[in-house]
């Protein structure tokens, strides 16, 4: 007969308060729900809008089901945070989008222990176009500054900035954006936008990125840009320091350079939908996966553009069609699980 091995009975006791502590350490891991609060930022200057947030944070007390407008969010309205967080994420919706777009993925980083700020943009919302309509400069350069006040409030309130993990190089901060937010996490990582380059791409490329090129209305006549993506100069420098990662979701990606591109230096990851019509991959997604090669990319076979946001209650138009349209044998939600375990994987070992 074979004779199991010899174990003390101190040992067999130490490795079961092991294996108990590590079933109750795993357990508290995951016992996080998801609240949620809304605040709203005072404007950049007298006359301008405020930002409004939405907060994900991660808390003890139970989540419920919350329709808010055509969204439904599973969080916690209100409840106490916990003591601290993994570190703080950024979300930046899309052109007119809103800041209850992606709260799929908001609410599974903040029940992986995150705080997660996702932004409503001034004047580039479901509500409010109007920073569409000025210069293609203006445009590209408020979105990344819009972040950037989000980020310069939540870690002046002592609140919220207390609770954020900080090292050596400060608090763990990152940026996940869709879209128009793909550019904005990018510009904010280093890469420095050229609006002429708008210009000669549609001059040269309308009839293969026409919905880009058509900004939402009826393209113009060959040889002319959009007028709200006329060239100006003098765009600053965009980038954030206290960023310290990004994931960038069919990002607008013309607008770059190459050399431009070569700027971001932080951990950064990359998704693109294969069958994109609002953003051409490969004037877009592909042409930025070239050009940043240590960039973690990922191609979502199958997918439209707006694979990456919650699906809306109700029909909810856009250059593209229905925003919650699929093509046929995509399973939207199945993706969203699955990029909600694959965000908060990046971001752990990107902030640490």
């Amino acid at each position: 007969m074979h004779q199991l091995p010899y174990s003390h009975p101190y040992s067999l006791m130490r490795h079961a308060a092991v294996a108990l502590l590590s079933l109750l350490a795993a357990a508290h891991a995951v016992a996080s729900q998801a609240g949620w609060r809304q605040l709203s930022l005072a404007g950049a200057g007298p006359n301008d809008a405020p930002t409004v947030v939405a907060l994900y944070y991660p808390t003890q007390a139970p989540a419920r089901q919350n329709a808010m407008g055509p969204f439904t969010v599973n969080v916690a309205v209100q409840s106490p945070p916990e003591a601290s967080f993994k570190g703080l994420i950024v979300i930046s919706h899309g052109a007119g989008g809103s800041e209850l777009g992606h709260t799929s993925l908001a609410e599974a980083l903040a029940q992986h222990g995150y705080l997660v700020a996702a932004l409503r943009h001034p004047g580039d919302n479901w509500q409010d176009r109007s920073l569409l309509q000025t210069s293609a400069a203006n445009y590209f350069t408020q979105r990344p500054l819009q972040v950037s006040r989000v980020l310069d409030a939540l870690l002046r309130d002592p609140e919220w900035a207390d609770r954020i993990a900080k090292d050596a190089k400060g608090p763990r901060i990152g940026v996940l954006g869709h879209s128009a937010g793909g550019y904005t996490a990018l510009a904010l990582a280093g890469a420095q936008p050229d609006a002429a380059r708008i210009a000669a791409h549609c001059n040269s490329h309308r009839a293969d990125d026409p919905i880009f090129c058509g900004v939402g209305r009826a393209a113009p006549p060959a040889g002319n840009a959009p007028a709200s993506l006329q060239a100006t100069a003098n765009t600053p420098l965009l980038d954030d320091a206290r960023v310290r990662a990004v994931v960038a979701m069919a990002p607008v990606g013309v607008v770059f350079g190459d050399q431009s591109l070569g700027n971001v230096r932080i951990p950064t990851a990359l998704y693109n939908a294969e069958f994109d019509r609002f953003l051409v991959p490969r004037f877009h997604a592909d042409w930025i996966a070239r050009n940043l090669p240590a960039a973690e990319k990922r191609t979502v076979a199958n997918a439209w553009h707006f694979a990456f946001m919650d699906a809306p209650s109700m029909p909810i138009a856009s250059e593209d069609g229905d925003i919650g349209a699929n093509p046929p044998g995509f399973d939207r939600q199945a993706f969203l699980r699955q990029l909600g375990r694959e965000l908060p994987a990046f971001f752990d070992k990107a902030l640490r």
